[in-house]
């Protein structure tokens, strides 16, 4: 209890640009903790989805592999799926592969660059509220008053708004690097997908119509 007073005391004591902070660290809690959630439901094992798929496209079994991609709503699953769609209809696989990938990447950076402008924001918001602590440590009517100490004081307080804006910065930081770590694995094992799918459908389209221009 005598924690929290003071964790009180000090935020009064930063300011109204605390306020602003607790903004910034909330935003990146509730950034951190939904993409947390989408990136674990959007992650599978993809050699284990290649080496389900690969006996069934070599046997041009499309539908029993529409089947397996439809099974779970993984990334890879929906990159694949679009490029047996595009195989049935005799659309370009390619186009539609890197259509699907683009897309899914894109869903996977969303909220990220919040995170980015929140590590550069919050720095700034606790450089502001210090500076506005500084100007009323150093008034002229703290000094006439005949409160040097006050001085003093003031300064101490106005430097926890900058320590509170570093903290976040901190943490919004660290969530950023370790969601582009998961987003760059994630779009490894898309373009792995593509790739697997793509060598497979091609060569076998490639070889059904040498079969039919020499029939």
């Amino acid at each position: 209890m005598e924690f929290l007073s003071q964790c009180i005391s000090l935020f009064h004591k930063g300011g109204p640009v605390m306020y602003l902070l607790v903004l910034c660290s909330m935003a990146v809690v509730a950034i951190a903790t939904e993409r947390f959630l989408y990136y674990r439901s959007m992650s599978s094992d993809t050699q284990a989805f290649l080496a389900k798929m690969q006996p069934l496209l070599e046997r041009q079994r499309i539908s029993e592999a529409i089947q397996v991609c439809e099974q779970m709503p993984k990334v890879i699953n929906q990159v694949a799926l679009e490029g047996l769609h595009a195989y049935q209809r005799g659309s370009n696989i390619e186009n539609a592969l890197e259509s699907a990938a683009q897309l899914s990447a894109a869903r996977l950076r969303e909220s990220l660059n919040f995170l980015s402008v929140i590590v550069t924001l919050s720095p700034l918001f606790g450089l502001l509220g210090t500076v506005i602590g500084m100007i009323n440590s150093f008034s002229v009517f703290n000094v006439q008053s005949g409160q040097p100490m006050a001085i003093t004081g003031g300064v101490g307080e106005a430097l926890i708004a900058t320590a509170t804006g570093l903290t976040v910065a901190v943490m919004a930081l660290l969530a950023h690097t370790y969601f582009c770590h998961r987003l760059d694995k994630l779009v490894t094992d898309m373009e792995q997908v593509c790739a697997a799918v793509m060598s497979y459908l091609l060569t076998k389209k490639s070889g059904r119509r040498e079969t039919h221009e020499i029939a």
